[in-house]
This record gives structure tokens, C-alpha cells and sequence, in this order.
């Protein structure tokens, strides 16, 4: 791998993870259309697709900082209030609440996980992704005509955590982007429009960190090429300065409502994956 292939994987990566096209429908798309041989040799390495994910973990960080802290200053409150015999949410104390939530909204992932490599076979299937990628734009077509919601963590319910979780774990099929149908399943539940995408990002971190651990069980045993680390540390770099755009674009198009062109989009490389594989069968 060169620099160059870093920093193209880096955009892509940066890119597609926020914005709700599905960034793993568009590798296995690349994959069954470059061929594997091809993707493995742009590609360098697993470990360099753990350090991509890394560096979009850090870019959430980075762009809700705030939250983050408050919910972690609010940890030992929580542990100090169990001790105490209090409820998880007692005070109503919004960065309280949030954590709840994050946690109630991850467990239907648990459901998924013995699942999980059956999933992984579905990149093989260029038509379903396809597919995939036409309900994802279905969703975001929808969701922009839906009423304005005035929910927060302020008053959201353990139901609308276990709602958006249980789209979360759908949208683990490739092709479904995972931003698009928690968003609009927020949005469905009455949540702002702006906090439906903080929660979408927020409640990402224990899902992405999982993903990467589960990644990193896989490639433990891979050595890693020293002479590599200057191009995987630039793709890193492009990853997670291009995330943190991609979620900044993303709060302002959610916030005026214009989720449409993420929509054709996702139809157009739909129809287009659905075309192209029956051509390649004919």
C-alpha cells in the first residue's frame, strides 16, 4: 500500500460511516466489483481497517466532547447513587439519563451477535446490497417528511432507546446505513430532529468500539509491516478529519430536513449494484 491508497481508503472510510449511504454496502459493492484480490492489495492489511475505525471512533469524540464528558464525570454519581439505593436516573440529570439510554439502546446488538458472520455473507450478494441501499433511501425519503419531535434525553423513554437499538441491530445487514435508520428511527419516536442525530453518533461509540474488538480478535495474530505505519497513520488522519466533517455536514442537512439527495443517491447505486449483477450472471 502507498500513501495514496491511504488516503483514498481514509475518505472513503471518513466519509461513508457518517453520512447515511452505508459504508459497508459501498466496500462489499467495491469488493465484488474490483474483485477481492484487488481490494486486499489496495487495502495493505486488517489491522489498518481496526486503525480506520479508530480514528472515526475519535473523530464522535471529538464532535460531541461535551456530552461525552458530562456522561463521564456522571459515572461515579451513578455508581455512588446504586450504592446509595437510588434509581440510574435519579435527579433527572440529563447526562444521567443519556447514559441510560446509550446502554438500554446497545442490548438488541446482543441479539445479533450470534448472527454475526452469517451477516458478513451478504457482501457477497451484490443484489441484496442493492436492495439494501434502496430501503436505506426509502427511510430517508420518509423520514424527512415526518412531524418535528420535541423529545431529549430529557423526557425520550427506555422504549424509544430500545427502538432505535433494535434499528441499530437491523442495520448491521449490509447496505442499510446504520446513521440513516437510527436517525429516522429517532425522528419516528418523537426525538428533535438534532438530538435524533447526537444520539444516533453517541449511542455509535460502544457499537464501533465493539466492531473493533471484535476486529482486532481477528487480526491479532497478523503481523503488522513497520514500513507501512507512515501511510496507515495518514489514512488515519484523513479518516478522522473527514469524519468529523461528514458529522458536522450531517447535523446541519438533519436539522433543515434535506435527507432527499442522500435518497436518490442511495437509489440510484441500488438500482445501479441490482443491474450490474444480473448483467454479471447473464
Amino acid at each position: 500500500m502507498n500513501i495514496l491508497y491511504a488516503i483514498l481508503l481514509g475518505l472513503v472510510q471518513g466519509v461513508a460511516e457518517f453520512l447515511p449511504i452505508s459504508s459497508s454496502g459501498h466496500l462489499a459493492l467495491f469488493e465484488n466489483i474490483l474483485g477481492s484480490e484487488t481490494m486486499a492489495a489496495m487495502d495493505g492489511s486488517a489491522v489498518f481497517n481496526v486503525m480506520l475505525h479508530l480514528a472515526t471512533l475519535v473523530a464522535v469524540v471529538i464532535a460531541y466532547w461535551s456530552d461525552i464528558r458530562d456522561m463521564l464525570l456522571e459515572c461515579g454519581g451513578m455508581i455512588r447513587g446504586l450504592g446509595k439505593g437510588e434509581s440510574l436516573v435519579s435527579g433527572n440529570i440529563p447526562a444521567r439519563r443519556l447514559i441510560l439510554m446509550i446502554i438500554v439502546s446497545t442490548l438488541p446488538l446482543f441479539v445479533i451477535l450470534p448472527f454475526h458472520h452469517k451477516l458478513e455473507q451478504l457482501n457477497e450478494i451484490p443484489w441484496f446490497i442493492g436492495a439494501a441501499l434502496i430501503v436505506t433511501g426509502l427511510l430517508l425519503f420518509i423520514s424527512d417528511r415526518m412531524p418535528r419531535g420535541g423529545k431529549t434525553e430529557r423526557d425520550m423513554t427506555l422504549g424509544d432507546a430500545l427502538f432505535i437499538g433494535f434499528a441499530q441491530a437491523v442495520a448491521t445487514i449490509p447496505g442499510l446505513s446504520r446513521s440513516g435508520t437510527t436517525i429516522t428511527a429517532g425522528m419516528s419516536r418523537g426525538l428533535t430532529r438534532e438530538f435524533a442525530v447526537k444520539f444516533s453518533f453517541l449511542m455509535s461509540l460502544l457499537s464501533v468500539l465493539g466492531a473493533v474488538i471484535l476486529k482486532l480478535i481477528d487480526v491479532i495474530k497478523d503481523d503488522m509491516d513497520a514500513s507501512l505505519l507512515p501511510a496507515y497513520l495518514v489514512g488515519m488522519l484523513v479518516a478522522g478529519v473527514t469524519g468529523y466533517a461528514s458529522i458536522r455536514l450531517l447535523q446541519r442537512i438533519v436539522a433543515k430536513g434535506r435527507f432527499g439527495g442522500f435518497a436518490y443517491y442511495c437509489w440510484g447505486v441500488g438500482v445501479l449494484s441490482i443491474v450490474l449483477s444480473l448483467i454479471l450472471k447473464g
